[in-house]
């Protein structure tokens, strides 16, 4: 979710819902309990620390596979965060939540051979496969496309989200 935020900023365009336009990035993520998927969201995050996101994480899944989530910590939001990747799935398309306006779907890493100017001509990376599916009443295809050239640019330098 803090990574996210750094892309938000950076792309002021995609802090948006099919209800409002706004400065509060309400993020979502995507949780599984024994009822199904759910996704509790992080309110204003984009006014939160690191400490205070993941705090505000791990209470809201706690709430959530007990079943004691209400409807405000559920319903709303701009944009969610779907990782199958941690069960091992390389690459999906997942499908928006209304009102938001974008869902995220990451995938895992695989470890892949990547040409590089080194006496092998390559090297081992690992490789991850994001899919961003954006409501284009809200935001269109290049508002996504620039969002995701963002995350691309922190993923492959992470030391950027300090600077």
């Amino acid at each position: 979710v803090y990574c996210m935020l750094w892309y938000l900023r950076r792309v002021r365009e995609a802090v948006v819902s099919t209800q409002s336009t706004g400065t509060n990035a309400d993020i979502s993520v995507a949780v599984a309990t024994d009822n199904g998927l759910i996704t509790p969201i992080v309110f204003g995050a984009n006014t939160k620390g690191l400490k205070q996101i993941n705090s505000a994480m791990s209470e809201l899944k706690e709430k959530a596979s007990a079943g004691k989530l209400q409807p405000h910590e559920f319903q709303g939001g701009t944009f969610t965060i779907s990782n199958l990747g941690m069960m091992g799935i390389q690459e999906f398309t997942a499908v928006i939540n209304p009102p938001q306006s974008a869902i995220l779907a990451v995938g895992a890493p695989q470890r892949k051979l990547v040409p590089a100017d080194n006496e092998n001509g390559f090297d081992v990376s690992n490789v991850m496969s994001v899919t961003l599916s954006c409501d284009h009443r809200v935001i269109d295809g290049a508002v996504g496309a620039k969002w995701l050239q963002a995350l691309k640019g922190y993923l492959e330098k992470p030391i950027n989200l300090l600077l």
